[in-house]
């Protein structure tokens, strides 16, 4: 993670390029990728057809990304005003100059956003079926590839810019704050003890302890108990099970005790 003055507003400074795309769904769903990350300003070059329903429906929700999409004739166009691009392509090339992984290209994408006067930067996408030209990849600083299954490296277009705007927004914010599920008040020490002496004396009654040869059971207990960090609610339901299992064995040794009457 690299400190930033506001990293929403660097996150402002990225632009996403999408060059000849064939289908308007896929621009749709890369408008999805993005927003989900973050990334609002998107590029389009020579667009097959834009705007489109199927853009929209693919977008689901990141309508916001397309209405401001822009639509150029050139990718020299599209970068116009970058001081730093990063073509993405599974292929490689023989002049393609320094290529990054997509963590590599993301950690210097953000060393660059995170200075004071964030520039402008873009993240390069080629066509659907071919990628970039090696002309379009040359105009680009940095070749970026995602480490993908070597035996098949060809990323869906959206997923590929997902993946991009993924690593980019990881190296500026850090793993970021996520939803995290409740705690429940824990359980006292006393609580606990009165849970192993309750389970002890359940477990002797039920045969699974031998009193006289104990081993290592109830060590054992307090060692899988400390590790889950047991809530008071938590204790009080083992106490109800083997509370139930004590009627059970109490209604049992009755029975026994009048058969053999």
């Amino acid at each position: 993670m690299l400190e930033s003055k506001n990293p929403r507003e660097a996150l402002s400074h990225v632009r996403v390029v999408l060059i000849h795309t064939t289908h308007p769904g896929n621009i749709g769903a890369a408008a999805r990728a993005m927003w989900t990350m973050g990334l609002s300003q998107l590029v389009l070059v020579s667009p097959s057809r834009f705007p489109a329903p199927e853009a929209e429906a693919m977008a689901s929700g990141a309508d916001v990304v397309l209405e401001h999409a822009q639509v150029v004739a050139t990718l020299p166009e599209a970068l116009a005003g970058c001081v730093w691009a990063a073509g993405f392509s599974a292929r490689p090339r023989e002049f393609a100059g320094r290529v990054l992984s997509a963590r590599e290209t993301a950690e210097e994408a953000a060393r660059l956003l995170a200075a004071e006067a964030s520039p402008d930067i873009a993240l390069v996408f080629g066509t659907e079926m071919s990628g970039l030209s090696n002309a379009e990849l040359a105009q680009c600083t940095v070749a970026a590839a995602i480490p993908a299954n070597p035996q098949y490296s060809s990323l869906n277009l959206a997923a590929a810019v997902q993946v991009a705007a993924y690593e980019l927004r990881a190296a500026l914010l850090g793993a970021g704050a996520v939803w995290q599920a409740p705690r429940f008040v824990g359980a006292a020490h006393e609580e606990i003890e009165r849970l192993y002496a309750h389970a002890e004396k359940t477990l002797i009654a039920c045969g699974f302890l031998n009193p006289e040869r104990p081993k290592r059971l109830l060590p054992r207990l307090r060692r899988l108990f400390a590790r889950a960090g047991l809530e008071q609610e938590e204790v009080n339901i083992l106490r109800g099970i083997l509370a139930e299992m004590d009627v059970l064995l109490k209604e049992a040794q009755e029975r026994n005790g009048s058969e053999s009457e």
